[in-house]
């Protein structure tokens, strides 16, 4: 054999073998395999690779996203979507409220809707599921297929997928009561000096439905009515609330979203909004999301379905507005509550939720929301 004929030997020898190790690199493995064939003998659908999705996503070119996530934080989530997947030409909406969820459903089953990922709301979580894309999202972020966070899937239903979630907090006027006089337990607020309007509560109980997994359903029903004669001030609303206790109001208000808290807190230039975390710490999931059964893009809605659940994806959400799940490592809000003792409404007591509720508010003895001095300014 002269040096030629040596030489193009070797070269083809050498990319047959890069050949073989990118195959190699790129083939799912046996214990994929035996996962996709798993699922989907269960019904699932599931993808042995992630170029796979990528390339079926890529023919789609399209995305239509409702959720009820805030629309400037869905804005930056979509932007760092784009530059990962600049041939996805995305559409966004934030959507909210009963009656909405309501439509989206009726749609769902006359076969009307016409979007690729939804927002799964919880007091409706069982009625959705029928018509979501049954996709192993579980599986495959457990075979590494996705890059997801695996906490956020629900462990059961699998692909159903929770960006974020909020734990709940006091806020109090520092100059009305001194931050050492608010108690370190939620039990605490039914001593006599927290008599006659000095604490105001949100009338939707979302606070006291979380308790429900640290203390059971029959102890937080009963904290509710023991609250409820304390004759706290009932209102409507979070902002509401921490906006009158920062004017002087009232004294303090009760159980409302830590960020928001955080977030006004941020805001006040007179530095009289105090902060403190109450054990057990009342947390929830929230904003799920999944893939429709009739999407007309499904691998894209996949792809937006694990960005926003993997670390960089959560990152974003967290930067824009304390958005990330507490479920998630590092995550702003894991970290504040990190070491309490937590009472987490999670997958298992979520879609209880509303009866929850339902039995707190009525232990509270039906009570009228109120209008505060600050609404009507």
């Amino acid at each position: 054999m002269n040096a030629r004929c040596f030489f193009v030997a070797t070269c083809s020898m050498w990319l047959w073998v890069q050949a073989f190790c990118v195959i190699a690199a790129t083939a799912p493995g046996a214990s994929v395999l035996k996962a996709k064939q798993d699922a989907e003998a269960k019904g699932y659908n599931f993808f042995a690779t992630h170029d796979e999705i990528v390339a079926h996503a890529k023919k789609e070119g399209r995305l239509r996203v409702l959720t009820s996530t805030d629309q400037e934080v869905l804005k930056a989530s979509a932007e760092a979507f784009k530059k990962k997947y600049p041939f996805i030409n995305i559409h966004y909406e934030e959507v909210g409220g009963t009656e909405t969820y309501q439509r989206m459903l009726q749609e769902m089953k006359a076969g009307l809707a016409n979007w690729d990922v939804n927002y799964v709301a919880f007091d409706n979580y069982d009625d959705y599921i029928p018509y979501q894309k049954k996709y192993d999202v579980l599986g495959m972020a457990q075979h590494g297929v996705l890059k997801i966070v695996q906490d956020l899937v629900d462990p059961v239903n699998r692909n159903i997928v929770t960006m974020g979630g909020h734990f709940q907090a006091v806020t109090f006027n520092k100059q009305l009561i001194k931050a050492e006089q608010i108690p370190d337990t939620w039990e605490g607020f039914l001593k006599p000096e927290f008599k006659d309007r000095k604490i105001a509560t949100d009338v939707r109980a979302v606070m006291f439905a979380a308790l429900v997994p640290a203390w059971g359903l029959e102890k937080t029903v009963d904290f509710a009515k023991r609250l409820a004669s304390q004759k706290p001030i009932w209102l409507r609303g979070v902002s509401r609330i921490i906006n009158s206790v920062k004017a002087g109001e009232m004294p303090i208000g009760l159980g409302l979203n830590g960020k928001s808290i955080l977030r006004e807190q941020k805001k006040d230039v007179t530095g009289v909004l105090g902060f403190k975390i109450v054990e057990p710490v009342p947390a929830r999931i929230a904003g799920s999301e999944a893939v429709l059964a009739v999407a007309p893009n499904p691998h894209a809605a996949l792809l937006w379905l694990e960005f926003q659940a993997s670390v960089e994806g959560q990152r974003v959400l967290d930067e824009a507005d304390l958005n990330a799940s507490l479920l998630t490592p590092d995550s702003i809000q894991g970290k504040l509550i990190r070491g309490k003792k937590v009472s987490l409404l999670g997958y298992k007591d979520y879609r209880e939720m509303e009866r929850y509720q339902k039995e707190i508010i009525k232990a509270f003895g039906f009570p009228m929301v109120e209008r505060s001095k600050a609404s009507n300014k």
